[in-house]
């Protein structure tokens, strides 16, 4: 190579865009975590999204002759084709022939059976960034039991289409659940690995001390890179316009109101048969569909609002308020169970738009916790 080529080169080297550079996922790098797993028994926390490339992590491993005693399934099953909420029960892969154990049906996290003989746990699931999406607890769970039966536990980290935004209520004592289990905003703006270490780090879990934890961090990364997924998150979140509704329309599974579930939209479109229909824009029925063999309000004609064209980004109340303003009966908008409530991670919210306040007097109440989750938040970064 001349010389006059080598300035040529090393001038474009220094000026690349790091940011316009594909993120390499943590589970592409194998380079890093499979030497960890060679003469080791190995579990995996897994679905459909834990792909390298367009191959299944499971073929992956096996094809470099690791030894994996047992696939751990969460919420959507292991292929990720289950309803939402759907009892998973134990199974086994037909095309591998490892058992598959359920860890959203009669338990949340793997017991000691489980996990005797075993040496190392590989969590891989993509996250979309909000609390009420099960999989970042099934993670604190999986930790958990990890550290209580002292099995290493490698992250394989992935990018967070919603990671740039930290917004909404922080999840107040009493209103834990498995949509919600530790005291994070509705958008915590971390990847799946951070929220580990973070979890781990402020000791949210039973002797976090004792996990041996390791996160296999993204590259070509940051918390502003726009990130498009290349594998449906789960059934109900289809393309990027509904990970990016998500958490504003989330909410809405706790009221009387469709969200979509049934149609080829889910996640992007709100309806109701009780919504004022005169001024409503849009309508849709709820049929049954993979992923919701059951959806809410089925077969019912649902009256409200197409969002599949909304630029709304972050935590937006106007729609949950705007439907309200419309229900022809209020008292009926809210379901009975409260479920509004763990979703959100207050009853404040609530009981404010119950009292006609505005989005804005809203959105102050949770300020002040942000600005401190912020301050946590932020000795857990890796990524810029």
């Amino acid at each position: 190579m001349s010389l006059r080529i080598f300035f040529v080169f090393l001038m474009f080297a220094t000026t690349v865009d790091v940011s316009a550079q594909k993120p390499i996922v943590g589970a592409e790098r194998t380079w890093e975590y499979v030497p960890k797993l060679r003469n080791k028994r190995v579990g995996l926390v897994v679905n459909q999204t834990s792909v390298i490339g367009k191959t299944h992590l499971v073929d992956s491993l096996m094809k470099l002759n690791i030894s994996i005693q047992s696939i751990f399934a969460p919420e959507h099953g292991f292929r990720g084709t289950a309803d939402a909420g759907a009892h998973i029960d134990n199974s086994f892969d037909s095309k591998t022939k490892l058992p598959i154990l359920s860890l959203y049906g009669s338990k949340h996290a793997p017991n000691d059976a489980d996990l005797k003989g075993m040496d190392v746990l590989v969590f891989d699931i993509q996250d979309v960034g909000c609390r009420f999406y099960t999989f970042i607890s099934t993670l604190h769970y999986v930790m958990e039991a990890c550290s209580k039966n002292h099995v290493e536990l490698i992250v394989l980290d992935r990018p967070n289409p919603n990671g740039m935004y930290v917004d909404g209520p922080v999840l107040q004592k009493g209103f834990e659940s498995f949509v919600g289990v530790d005291p994070i905003p509705v958008l915590y703006g971390m990847t799946i690995g951070e929220y580990g270490l973070m979890v781990k780090g402020e000791q949210w879990i039973a002797n976090a001390d004792s996990l041996k934890m390791t996160v296999v961090k993204c590259s070509n990364y940051t918390h502003k890179t726009k990130y498009t997924l290349p594998v449906k998150p789960s059934p109900n979140l289809p393309n990027s316009q509904a990970i990016t509704l998500y958490p504003s329309l989330c909410y809405f599974e706790g009221t009387n109101v469709s969200v979509g579930r049934g149609t080829n939209f889910p996640f992007q479109v709100v309806g109701s048969p009780y919504y004022d229909s005169v001024s409503a824009l849009f309508s849709f029925v709820p049929k049954p569909k993979d992923g919701a063999k059951e959806p809410f309000l089925l077969s019912k004609k649902c009256f409200g609002f197409d969002l599949r064209k909304n630029k709304t980004a972050g935590v937006n109340l106007f729609f949950v308020i705007k439907m309200y303003k419309g229900f022809r009966d209020k008292s009926k908008f809210f379901l009975a169970n409260n479920f509004f409530d763990k979703l959100i991670g207050t009853d404040v919210v609530r009981k404010m738009i119950v009292d006609g306040k505005t989005e804005a007097e809203i959105r102050q109440t949770w300020q002040k916790d942000l600005v401190a989750f912020k301050i946590i938040r932020q000795k857990y970064l890796i990524y810029e």
